[in-house]
C-alpha cells in the first residue's frame, strides 16, 4: 500500500511535548510547583539551526580573535564571554545550547540562560536536550481532523 500523501497534507499536526523532571532545580521553583521543565520536538528547521550552530560558534570566534589580533582583545574576549561563544565550547555543546533554546516551552530559556544551564547544571543540560531529541525523532503527533462541514443527521 502506498503512502497517502492526501491524507497527509490533510492532517494537522502538533509537536510532541514532555514534562522533565528535575529535582536538583528545586530551589528556583516555587514551592507547591514540581520542579518539571516542559519541552517539545524541534522542527526540521530548527534542527538544521542547531546543527549549524557549531559552525556559527567556530566562525564567532574566529571573527573575536580576528578583532583581537588587530586592536582590542580584551573587549574581543568580553565579548565572546558575553555571548557565550569561544574557540572553547565544543561543537556538541553549542548545538545542545540550541536544542535548549528551541525546544524548552517552560521555561523560555534565552542564549545567556541556556549557557548558564549548561555551565551550572550541565547533566541536566544534557538530560534535557537528550529528551528534546527524543521528541523531536518521533516526530509530531497527528492533531484533530477538521470537520467536513456537513452536520450529522
Amino acid at each position: 500500500m502506498e503512502f497517502d500523501v492526501k491524507k497527509f497534507m490533510a492532517t494537522k499536526f502538533k509537536p510532541r511535548t514532555e514534562d522533565i523532571k528535575v529535582p536538583d532545580l528545586a530551589a528556583w521553583f516555587p514551592e507547591e510547583a514540581p520542579p518539571v521543565i516542559k519541552v517539545r520536538g524541534l522542527t526540521g528547521e530548527e534542527v538544521a539551526r542547531t546543527n549549524e550552530a557549531a559552525a556559527k560558534n567556530r566562525n564567532i570566534a574566529a571573527i573575536m580573535d580576528a578583532l583581537a589580533s588587530v586592536n582590542a582583545p580584551e573587549m574581543a574576549e568580553a565579548i565572546k564571554e558575553a555571548i557565550g561563544v569561544s574557540g572553547q565550547v565544543p561543537d556538541d555543546l553549542a548545538k545542545r545550547i540550541e536544542q535548549l533554546i528551541f525546544g524548552c516551552i517552560k521555561p523560555k530559556f534565552d542564549l545567556p540562560a541556556a549557557v548558564k544551564f549548561f555551565q551550572v547544571f550541565p547533566v541536566e543540560g544534557y538530560i534535557v536536550s537528550t529528551a528534546i531529541m527524543r521528541l523531536t525523532g518521533q516526530g509530531q503527533q497527528p492533531g484533530e481532523s477538521k470537520p467536513s462541514g456537513k452536520a450529522k443527521t
